[in-house]
């Protein structure tokens, strides 16, 4: 866990939503902005801080700004449906961009942050590098496939078997302080981008994932997809990559190339 200190901003997304950004390390000599994007369920300190790699990215000369998808964490979590149209997550975090005035800069996610990411892409967003982690092709191009998974888990909250893969979301989902009404919401969210449109996609990218996670596809071949692709394996599931020093060290690895 980061010992650095965490600078809270907040801006505000589509509809006038006050969306969370945590900001940490500041920009020293070859130092530049890179925005991390979290999965679902979870939220920025979560996903970056708790585990060190903000601190391990910071220490290698980057500014981490990482928001709060709505719903989430900090961020606003209206119960209204009507507070989640599709591609909600997009317009909140090209609005991070716009807002903190970032023009050069790296962009990335976990899961559903990959997701947010692909999206941000495919809506003109125009960071010179990108990472794609926990992410598959088919988790990009259907972007509901477990959607069914998730609304059984977060409409039958309480009644999972110790152990089974719902009873472990929803001891996450507690981890987290998630709100299940909100977490429902996100699912309209969902927006899916055609293999053509990610062919497309002129970055550098590395599509980081764990060598027994297929949640959201194959993420070999997401990065075949890519023309600038490049796949790289650490340890864990999806639920549990992220918590590994792999994922940090293969992020700063990529952007200090």
């Amino acid at each position: 866990m980061s010992d650095l200190p965490i600078e809270k901003l907040e801006i505000r997304g589509l509809g006038g939503l006050p969306i969370a950004v945590h900001v940490i390390g500041g920009k020293v000599s070859g130092g530049r902005d890179l925005v991390l994007i979290h999965g679902y369920f979870s939220n920025a300190f979560t996903n970056w801080v708790r585990y060190g790699h903000a601190a391990k990215l910071a220490e290698a000369g980057f500014r981490l700004i990482m928001p709060d998808l709505r719903g989430h964490g900090e961020s606003g979590k209206p119960h209204d449906a009507a507070a989640y149209p599709a591609d909600a997550l997009t317009d909140d975090n090209l609005a991070v961009v716009e807002q903190l005035g970032l023009t050069d800069y790296d962009l990335g996610g976990y899961s559903l942050g990959a997701r947010t990411t692909v999206r941000m892409l495919a809506r003109g967003a125009t960071p010179r590098r990108v990472i794609l982690a926990g992410m598959g092709l088919r988790g990009l191009v259907h972007t509901l496939d477990k959607g069914g998974y998730y609304k059984n888990v977060l409409t039958n909250l309480g009644t999972f078997e110790r152990g089974t893969s719902e009873w472990m979301t929803e001891a996450f989902l507690k981890t987290t302080k998630g709100d299940p009404v909100a977490m429902l919401h996100i699912l309209n969210t969902f927006v899916d981008t055609p293999e053509e449109v990610i062919a497309g996609f002129s970055q550098p990218a590395e599509v980081i994932c764990g060598a027994d996670d297929q949640d959201n596809g194959v993420a070999q071949e997401l990065a075949a997809v890519l023309p600038h692709g490049r796949y790289v394996e650490i340890p864990g599931n999806h639920m549990n990559a992220v918590t590994r020093k792999e994922l940090g060290q293969a992020m700063v690895d990529f952007l200090t190339a």
